[in-house]
């Protein structure tokens, strides 16, 4: 067997092409097959009123950090030509309609669908469209989501070419709430390749797990410092710690090789001796539900209705008073995308705050 490493540089590079370069060849080097970058657009992602978040610097309006890290689509390209050049591939996650259109042009070797975009609606089915005349590789994170959501996804995506990522959306994400043994139930549900994407701070527990379970592909972030101000630089691995998580995935692949059916229970014993009894804790039951880590930021972290002005009762809602976004901080949470459609179109029953959640209160019944 072979895993597919993937580095997740995600924002880090702070818009700076020569820090993004340097962090491309930290995670080569360190030897990952692929190197994954976010296409930000704030307005895709939150409305500008979500709340603040404590960064290094002091307290910052979390839109504004978002904003700070937009950078134009030539910036990507050439992140691709390099990775490229450099003999590995290229990844991106996209948080809207217009970021996916514009990674779409630039042909990327996967598009990463992110955990809290799961249940983006909207951006599935215009990826779903693409994929019709070009099948791109999709890796699907199902961090905060229940087993209906990831099915709701994948009947709008389909199952060819699709890798589902199992993942626990919290940073860091304690390494015993993995329940890893969720990967064989999830690829035996879903009938596709499932590996995880890895938020927990130690490089080998959760990684080494993944390979003794059948994962076919392990994301990990990647920093060239856990000192500087990226928002996801905490939880992240630098240079020397990816590399021994990539050695560490590989000795795996190795028991395959020597002992094949029995590899999974000799990489269990060879980590026992420094893990222990945690070593059933981070495989888990194999039931699908959602991580007490993550609990609380379902419907939060993942995507729902919002106002995008202030409305009065009487108005009749239009596609661009409603935005399909994260509710974070301070919000209220909306209904699902699900409803997009039901939202539009529909008038409203009672006066509508700029940001606000949309329910089903504010509509007047047909």
């Amino acid at each position: 067997m072979k895993v597919d490493i993937i580095a997740e540089i995600g924002t880090s590079h702070g818009g700076n092409i020569e820090k993004a370069k340097k962090l491309i060849d930290t995670a080569i080097e360190s030897g990952a097959d692929s190197v994954k970058f976010q296409w930000v657009y704030a307005d895709e992602i939150l409305h500008p009123d979500t709340g603040f978040v404590n960064l290094p610097g002091g307290k910052t309006r979390l839109y504004d950090r978002f904003k700070e890290l937009e950078v134009p689509p030539e910036f990507f390209e050439e992140c691709l030509r390099y990775v490229h050049e450099k003999g590995a591939k290229f990844v991106c996650s996209p948080f809207g309609i217009k970021s996916l259109h514009e990674l779409w042009d630039l042909k990327p070797d996967a598009i990463k669908v992110a955990s809290p975009e799961l249940n983006h609606i909207p951006m599935l089915k215009e990826l779903a469209s693409l994929r019709k005349n070009s099948d791109i590789p999709v890796i699907l994170s199902s961090g905060v989501s229940t087993l209906a959501d990831i099915e709701t996804a994948l009947s709008i995506l389909g199952r060819e070419n699709i890798t589902l990522l199992h993942c626990i959306t919290s940073y860091p994400a304690p390494e015993e709430e993995y329940n890893l043994n969720v990967i064989p139930s999830l690829k035996a549900v879903f009938g596709i390749p499932c590996g995880v994407s890895d938020h927990s701070l130690d490089p080998v527990l959760v990684p080494s797990l993944t390979v003794a379970v059948g994962g076919t592909t392990i994301e990990k972030h990647i920093t060239l410092s856990r000192a500087t101000d990226g928002l996801d630089d905490p939880v992240a691995l630098e240079g020397e710690q990816f590399a021994l998580m990539v050695h560490c995935v590989r000795q795996c692949e190795a028991c395959y090789r020597q002992y094949g059916e029995a590899a999974p229970e000799y990489i269990k014993k060879q980590l026992s001796s420094e893990y222990g009894e945690r070593i059933e804790r981070v495989l888990g039951n194999g039931v699908k539900t959602l991580a007490p880590a993550e609990s609380a930021n379902y419907g939060r972290t993942n995507r729902s209705l919002h106002f995008m002005r202030q409305m009065k009762a009487g108005e009749k809602i239009c596609k661009e008073d409603i935005g399909v976004l994260r509710t974070e901080k301070i919000l209220t949470p909306g209904l699902s995308p699900l409803f997009l459609d039901d939202v539009i179109g529909a008038v409203l029953a009672k006066d509508a705050t700029n940001g606000e959640g949309v329910s089903w209160n504010h509509l007047l019944t047909k």
